[in-house]
């Protein structure tokens, strides 16, 4: 898995320590530890998990402190079980200290999107259907939060708002309907962008595709309804489910035949995975 590059990564995870240090610095590591103190630290897994987020890491500690020696032991997108050790990290105890913190919630956040991701994503490996996350996401942290993603074996929804056109309810319900909103859409973008549409029912899905969407986004509808449209698309256009998407919930779901799953609680609230920073003597 090919992390976003460094040039991306930095001001991030530079902003993060700018924030965690304040105005002072680490006043409590400057005046417990001596400033030529040596250590050697292991980054260990507490409970099973896939792993995203090291790259951050790696520049939480080098930015601080380039002397640092940051050593990846298993890569991004690894399944690791309570225990492992996926990396470490040995120079000035001081620099390890003081960006400790910063490179723990970066893995530690990642890896649990990631794990989430993996969940679903195995729970539908027997169906054709894709896991996509969607918008949903920390600000300022999207790019990060949506190659977690596809380090636990997803896809990537819209980046932002200009790379796709998707047409949500309340669109629909200024525009005054499925039909106009996917129209002006057609005639107001180029040949390359793709039209979606969100529909809520049967009818606003004969709709949709009378008016040549490109996707559909089935949203939150019954197994019995998915059924039926997937019937009326007929391969038309790409099929979309979104809502109640949970590893239980998704095999259901993708069983019905549609081609992607969405879900937005993968980088708005998946929990983080339980990573520590353990002194090795």
């Amino acid at each position: 898995m090919i992390s976003p590059p460094d040039l991306l990564l930095e001001p991030i995870v530079r902003s993060a320590l700018a924030e965690d240090l304040g105005r002072a610095g680490d006043i409590t590591t400057d005046a417990v530890i001596p400033a030529d103190t040596t250590a050697r630290v292991a980054f260990a897994v507490r409970e099973p998990g896939t792993i995203a987020g090291l790259d951050c890491a790696r520049l939480a500690f080098s930015i601080l402190d380039p002397k640092l020696d940051f050593r990846i032991v298993v890569p991004d997108g690894s399944r690791v079980g309570a225990g492992d050790v996926i990396a470490t990290c040995s120079g000035s105890a001081r620099s390890i200290l003081s960006a400790e913190r910063v490179a723990l919630n970066f893995v530690a956040q990642l890896s649990g999107v990631a794990s989430a991701t993996a969940g679903i994503v195995r729970a539908i490996s027997h169906t054709k259907a894709r896991l996509t996350c969607t918008r949903k996401t920390v600000p300022g942290l999207r790019a990060l939060q949506k190659y977690a993603v596809r380090t636990g074996g997803g896809v990537s929804h819209r980046f932002g708002l200009d790379d796709a056109v998707l047409i949500k309810d309340n669109h629909i319900a200024i525009a005054g309907g499925v039909g106009v909103a996917v129209r002006r859409a057609k005639q107001a973008t180029g040949h390359l962008v793709k039209i979606e549409c969100e529909v809520e029912t049967l009818e606003q899905l004969d709709e949709a595709l009378d008016a040549g969407v490109d996707a559909v986004l089935l949203d939150n509808m019954s197994i019995q309804t998915l059924r039926q449209a997937m019937k009326l698309i007929k391969n038309r256009a790409v099929a979309e489910a979104s809502g109640r998407i949970t590893p239980q919930t998704a095999p259901e779901i993708a069983e019905t035949g549609v081609d992607l799953i969405s879900a937005g609680w993968l980088t708005q609230s998946a929990p983080a995975l339980d990573i520590g920073l353990d002194f090795v003597a």
